[in-house]
C-alpha cells in the first residue's frame, strides 16, 4: 500500500474543504501552516501542509475526510502538538486537521463512574470536572496540563499513575471515530464488562491516527485516593536506585523521607520535567524504552556503560514500576556534529540492548515517525505486514497520517 497522493491543487481543496468548514477556520496563510506543522518530536526537514482545518465538531471532520477521500489528499490529526515521536508532523500537501476547539465535557456520570468527552479536552481539565464527584481520569501522562485526551488515546499515553491503574486503554471504554471515508462508527460500551465483537476500541488505542479520527472519547472514572503521599528515597547510585523496585523500599540502604504540600508538589514537577527539555535539542536524545521489571538494575547498569562506551552524559527518568524509562543522552553544545554522531549511536545500542532484554523501542510515546527506523528490530515482516493490511481494511487510499506509526 502506497500513501493517498492529492489528485489535485492547493486551491481546488482548500475550496473543496470551505463548502462545510467556516473560511475563518481554513487556514492557508504560511505563519498558520508552518506552526502546525510539527509537534515536539524530532524533525529533520519540515514538510508543509497545504492547509489546516480547525474542526468544532464531528459535521465538519466528516466533511473534511470526505473531501480527502475523494480527492486523495493525506490527513494529519492532532490535538495540542505535545507528541514527543513526531506522530503530528505534517506530511507534504496534506490537510493539518486540529481538533484543539472540539473540548467540550459532555458529560460525567457519577454514579456510572464514566465520562464522555470530545477530544480536544485537557487531561488535567477533565479530572478537575471529576473531582468535586470524588472522582478523578487515572492516566496522568507528564503534560497533563497541556496534552488533549485525543492525543493520549492516539498514542495510549500512561502516566506517574500506570502503575497502579494502567495505561490509556485501561480507561476508555468506548469510541466514536470518523474513518477514513467520513463514515461515524461508535465502538466499545459503558459498561465496564463487554465482549461482543472484535475489540475495536482498544485497536484504536495506540494507532496514532492511522485508522480513523477520534472524535468521541467514553473513559471509566477512578475514585479520589483518601490520601496521598510523595516519597523520596536518596541513593548512592543509579543501580542502586533501579534495585528498589524489586525491594519495594525494603532495607535497600535508602533514606526515605514523607514530603508534603509544597515540597511534594515540587518533587512531582521535578518528575514531570526531568528529562532536559531546557536544552537545545540538537544536544541531546532520548526515548521511552520499556524492558521487564526485573530487567531494569540491568538496564540501568548497560544505560551507564553506553554512555561512558560513547563519550556522552545520561540523564535518566522512569516509571519504574512498570519498567518504562525515559534515557536521555547529551552532550555539551560545542561538541557539534561530532558530538550528535556519538549521541545517535547511543540511542541505536540502548534501544538495541532494551530489546535484547525482552523489551520494547517505546512504552507510551507511540512509535509516530522518528522510532520507525527501530520498528523492525522489534516487529517481524510477518506482523508488520499484517498491521499493514489492517491499515489498508480501514483506509484503502492510505490517507490518515501516512509515514507514521507502522509505514
Amino acid at each position: 500500500m502506497t500513501p493517498g497522493t492529492a489528485h489535485h491543487g492547493p486551491a481546488a481543496v482548500v475550496e473543496a474543504l470551505l463548502s462545510g468548514v467556516g473560511a475563518s477556520r481554513v487556514l492557508t496563510d504560511r505563519n498558520s501552516r508552518g506552526s502546525y506543522a510539527r509537534d515536539q518530536g524530532p524533525l529533520t526537514e519540515p514538510a508543509e501542509p497545504a492547509v489546516v482545518v480547525l474542526a468544532e465538531n464531528v459535521d465538519e471532520v466528516q466533511h473534511v475526510m470526505r473531501c480527502a477521500h475523494r480527492l486523495g489528499v493525506p490527513v494529519v490529526a492532532r490535538g495540542r502538538g505535545t507528541s514527543l515521536s513526531g506522530g503530528a508532523h505534517a506530511v507534504p500537501g496534506c490537510i493539518i486537521l486540529s481538533l484543539e476547539r472540539m473540548n467540550r465535557i459532555i458529560e460525567v456520570r457519577p454514579q456510572d463512574e464514566v465520562a464522555v468527552v470530545e477530544p480536544g479536552v485537557i487531561n488535567a481539565d477533565l479530572n478537575l470536572a471529576a473531582a468535586p464527584h470524588g472522582l478523578m481520569y487515572a492516566p496522568d501522562p507528564a503534560s497533563h496540563a497541556i496534552s488533549t485526551l485525543g492525543g493520549n488515546v492516539a498514542t495510549n499515553a500512561g502516566g506517574l499513575r500506570c502503575a497502579k491503574y494502567g495505561v490509556t486503554r485501561d480507561s476508555v471504554l468506548a469510541l466514536d471515530v470518523v474513518l477514513a471515508d467520513g463514515t461515524l462508527i461508535h465502538t466499545g460500551h459503558v459498561t465496564f464488562k463487554g465482549v461482543a465483537g472484535y475489540d475495536l476500541t482498544a485497536l484504536f488505542i495506540g494507532s496514532e491516527g492511522t485508522l480513523g479520527i477520534v472524535v468521541g472519547i467514553t473513559v471509566r472514572l477512578k475514585y479520589l485516593p483518601v490520601e496521598t503521599r510523595t516519597l523520596a528515597a536518596f541513593f548512592p547510585d543509579l543501580p542502586a536506585a533501579a534495585a528498589v523496585v524489586q525491594e519495594v523500599l525494603r532495607a535497600a540502604g535508602a533514606t526515605v523521607e514523607a514530603e508534603e504540600g509544597a515540597e511534594a508538589g515540587m518533587l512531582l514537577d521535578l518528575r514531570r520535567n526531568a528529562r532536559g527539555d531546557g536544552v537545545d535539542d540538537d544536544f541531546r536524545v532520548g526515548e521511552d524504552v520499556a524492558v521487564p521489571r526485573s530487567q531494569l538494575v540491568h538496564y540501568a547498569a548497560e544505560l551507564e556503560r553506553i554512555a561512558r562506551d560513547h563519550g556522552v552524559r545520561l540523564r535518566l527518568v522512569a516509571h519504574a514500576g512498570d519498567g518504562n524509562l525515559h534515557p536521555t543522552f547529551w552532550v555539551p553544545r560545542d561538541e557539534g556534529v561530532a558530538g550528535m554522531s556519538r549521541l545517535h549511536a547511543a540511542l541505536d545500542e540502548s534501544v538495541k540492548v532494551a530489546l535484547g532484554l525482552g523489551g520494547t523501542i517505546t512504552g507510551e510515546h507511540g512509535v509516530g515517525q522518528y522510532k520507525l527506523k527501530w520498528l523492525p528490530w522489534e516487529q517481524s515482516p510477518d506482523v508488520i505486514d499484517l498491521q499493514r493490511r489492517i491499515k489498508e481494511a480501514f483506509d484503502p487510499r492510505g490517507i490518515l497520517n501516512p509515514g507514521k506509526a507502522i509505514s
